[in-house]
């Protein structure tokens, strides 16, 4: 059955492709079972909205096997409680053992993005087999009497099988996006899914298909585009080559594996961009833009797992919402697989914590992800079934829906990973025939936003300088999701037998007798006949990436490509990004300028494009089309194609090719920002809460918990976030640490060395309740093994129970200390051993009153 964007919209509805590309309307501890079931009877303003009529009417392209089903009932009459429960629950590879999925009868593990096989992320793909082993054996042991469920194994692999040394990596879903190409994308589902079965792995969390509409959120590299048409067209294809062909003895069969559309729903349209906030679309906007990609990817492609998503709607968290998780997505939508949540995302619904939530269970949440917390989980959702908190024909229904899955991706017959088809075959992972693919992929996903005077292709036999730091760089072009979870800290050598794009220059020039001289800074000796400078974005994930403004702030590559202009040497700039961003600066002092996303591990794809033939003639075209508009200015983080007042630099759909011979004239470097974006970025918490794009984040040594409308806990239990009243309503957090942990504010580097220079102050104001008996200390960071410390443990002791303080503490003092200010992530935090609670209403960075030294 073929599905079109069109005939999916509903009844009564009568919208078009033009209509679904407007705007979205932003007008519009241990949990007991009684908190719980007072949890399921809140409202807020999207109670009254759902109305599942008028969302699509439809079937799974995959329909109930018979024989199937009386096999689900047979191995239900032989499952205890303990097995059900344990079914219905996810662990991360950190925190479980093998022998705990044996004694808990754990339906699932996965390893997060920075999880790995020995706590190592670049442990060989040897390791990852063999530890598939070890898991599939512990859940299949049958001695104690048990039933012996295979325990299937998750990942998000969300550019290729990307947690792996050595794997393909393609372009991010941005650049897959730009060309506008369904077709590729069964290959890249078809790829990803053949390396992650060389490993052993049964599932990956991909794709995402959301729909961003705010370019400041952190994720929007992993949608394929601001209009619901493109995300609608592509979503079925990739799950396609991801699964098999529904209808097809080619479905799950041992060359597919489990696919995931996420995150349902809204992810894309949270307010100002806010990564796990909340989305205010009304009813219609919802279905018709950011639910663009889930009919399709179910009626025409049979998808097997839907992952709810961290955001709320209109105040409620998508985990929780029956109405959309059950009413919706099963029974108008007819989702046949099973929803499995995203990371402790549970813990944030209302009247829940991360160890229990009866709430998203009766929901419609089938699978709990709970990678740390998943034992203390286990045990309350086990006692809530017991005392009807949830009930058995509601466990028995998430249950059968798992089972369904696995009987279908025959994961009961498969036997031990390193036993099945294409196990062990190392020379698939990252292969030729792979990397090729992903390079056609690169070459089709650039955009050409200016080439003034012809500058490309370049002449390969020419003296060619290459600068920035991205031009050798294989971790910069591939971004996040890369080896760990930010991305960050890999080195060409993490991707054996991926090119950077200076490789790919390099290798075509050395060809034609032409020469490359790479000097990141821009700097020569003899004078080249052109520069290639080759800069962006720094790697970045989920929320790490949500910014306040889309200014591209970091002013070396344009000092650099300005100094080589006015040498009289044109000047090509390939920009790696994850989002369009205002660098109209950097377009001004550009000969040519080329939107190259995030290319993944085949940076000759670049090469292929701005290289010309040793004849002269072209190699390959420019064909990518712009699937995001481009900002006129800093401020247009809402810019979508059908807008009212749409007037962007470069329109959706925008792209040049090398027979186009337009003109980019200078263009306005005024970014519409002013002082605001120095004033977002000094102030850290508003009203107990962080302001955008800072997030509030909570640890105890085992992962990091962004914290989410005020609310959160340690896995431990160490430390917990809640909200209180100051002078207005919860206009504070209370932070009580029992154990040592940590709470910070957390964001993407940021240069403050005006503000150190200028002897400024980080203020804040509190008071500190009951004892204070821990080591306390005041902390800063500027990325891994990088920041300062300062002892403020008496102090703290002396201001317990003295009331509400106003602080301020040089941000010299950190500097002396050891934080490079120049690429500060954390700004502001406390670290104590505990016990100690404070109360927090504010912090920010201000002017030096006069008396701030290094002390509170």
């Amino acid at each position: 059955m073929s599905f079109s964007l069109k005939n999916i919209l509903l009844a009564g509805t009568a919208l078009t492709l033009a209509a679904c590309s407007q705007p979205a309307d932003s007008n519009i501890g241990s949990e007991q079972p009684a908190a719980d079931t007072e949890a399921q009877t809140q409202t807020s303003d999207a109670d009254q909205m759902v109305n599942p009529e008028i969302w699509p009417d439809q079937q799974s392209a995959i329909g109930r096997d018979e024989a199937i089903e009386a096999r689900i009932a047979d191995i239900l009459s032989q499952m205890t409680v303990e097995e059900k429960v344990g079914q219905v629950i996810q662990a991360d590879i950190a925190s479980v053992t093998p022998e705990e999925v044996r004694e808990y009868n754990l339906g699932s593990v996965l390893n997060g993005g920075s999880s790995a096989p020995n706590n190592d992320n670049y442990s060989p793909p040897e390791d990852w087999l063999a530890l598939a082993d070890e898991f599939w054996l512990a859940s299949t042991d049958t001695a104690d009497g048990g039933v012996g469920i295979p325990a299937i194994w998750g990942t998000d692999a969300v550019h290729g099988h990307s947690n792996i040394v050595g794997a393909t990596l393609f372009p991010h879903n941005i650049g897959l996006g730009a060309m506008r190409d369904p077709a590729i994308m069964e290959e890249i589902g078809e790829i990803t899914a053949r390396e992650m079965l060389v490993t052993g792995l049964d599932w990956t969390f991909a794709p995402t298909v959301a729909v961003v509409r705010n370019d400041r959120w952190g994720r929007t590299y992993e949608s394929y585009s601001e209009d619901p048409a493109i995300v609608a067209e592509y979503a079925p294809r990739i799950v396609i080559g991801i699964q098999g062909q529904p209808g097809t003895d080619d479905f799950l069969s041992d060359e597919h594996m489990i696919s995931t559309t996420k995150h349902f729903l809204g992810d894309g349209g949270t307010e100002d961009g806010v990564d796990q906030g909340s989305n205010l679309a009304s009813e219609e906007d919802l279905r018709d833009i950011h639910a663009a990609g889930y009919p399709a990817a179910i009626a025409e492609a049979g998808i097997q797992t839907v992952m709810p998503s961290f955001n709320d709607w209109h105040g409620r968290k998508m985990h929780g919402y029956k109405e959309l998780l059950t009413d919706v997505l099963v029974d108008r939508m007819g989702f046949d697989g099973f929803t499995v949540g995203d990371w402790n995302g549970h813990g944030q619904v209302a009247g829940c914590t991360n160890i229990s939530c009866a709430t998203a269970f009766n929901a419609g949440l089938d699978m709990f992800m709970a990678p740390d917390s998943w034992k203390g989980l286990y045990e309350n959702t086990l006692a809530q079934v017991e005392d009807g908190t949830i009930s058995m024909e509601r466990l028995d229904e998430a249950v059968s829906r798992i089972l369904r899955v696995k009987l279908r991706a025959g994961v009961f017959e498969a036997g031990l990973p390193s036993e099945r088809p294409y196990a062990g075959q190392w020379e698939l992972l990252g292969s030729a025939e792979h990397r090729e693919v992903a390079r056609r992929a690169v070459r089709q996903s650039l955009v050409l936003l200016k080439n003034n005077d012809g500058t490309l292709p370049l002449d390969p036999s020419l003296n060619i300088l290459m600068a920035g730091d991205g031009a050798d760089n294989i971790g910069k072009q591939s971004g996040g999701w890369t080896i760990n979870w930010q991305g960050t800290d890999n080195e060409n050598s993490d991707f054996p037998g991926g090119t950077s794009i200076y490789d790919g220059i390099a290798a075509a020039a050395e060809a034609a007798g032409g020469s490359v001289t790479l000097s990141e800074d821009g700097s020569f000796d003899d004078k080249p006949d052109v520069a290639i400078v080759v800069f962006g974005e720094d790697p970045y994930a989920e929320f790490q990436g949500d910014r306040a403004n889309l200014d591209f702030t970091d002013d070396g590559p344009l000092e650099t490509m300005r100094a080589l202009q006015a040498e009289g040497i044109p000047v090509v700039s390939v920009f790696l990004s994850g989002r369009p961003m205002f660098t109209s600066p950097e377009i001004n002092a550009s000969d040519a300028f080329v939107a190259a996303w995030l290319p993944g591990s085949e940076g000759v794809g670049v090469a292929d494009v701005l290289m010309a033939k040793v004849d002269g003639s072209v190699n390959h075209d420019f064909t990518g089309t712009l699937s995001f508009s481009w900002p006129k200015t800093a401020v247009d983080d809402v810019l979508n194609v059908g807008d009212a007042d749409y007037d962007p630099l470069f329109a959706y759909g925008y792209g040049l090719t090398y027979g186009d011979e337009e003109t980019i004239g200078d263009l306005s470097e005024d970014s519409g920002l002013g002082d605001a974006a120095l004033v977002s970025l000094n102030t850290l918490i508003v009203a107990g809460n962080a302001n955008s794009p800072w997030r509030m984040v909570i640890t105890d040594g085992e992962g990091e918990n962004q914290i989410s409308g005020s609310t959160g806990e340690t896995p431990s239990g160490s430390l917990s976030v809640v909200p209180a009243d100051y002078e207005a309503q919860e206009d504070t957090s209370i932070v009580t640490w029992t154990a040592p942990a940590r709470f910070y504010i957390s964001g993407q580097p940021v240069d403050l060395t005006r503000q150190t220079n200028g002897d400024m102050v980080v203020e804040f104001t509190y008071q500190v309740t009951g004892d204070a008996t821990g080591s306390t200390s005041l902390f800063t960071e500027c990325g891994t093994d990088c920041g300062a410390t300062l002892d403020v443990s008496g102090q703290v002791a002396d201001l317990a129970g003295a009331g509400w303080q106003t602080s301020q503490v040089k941000l010299s003092c950190f500097a002396e200390a050891g934080l490079d200010v120049s690429k500060v992530t954390v700004p502001f935090g406390i670290s104590s051993e505990g016990p100690l609670t404070v109360q927090i209403q504010s912090a920010e960075i201000v002017s030096n009153g006069g008396d701030a030294d290094c002390n509170l």
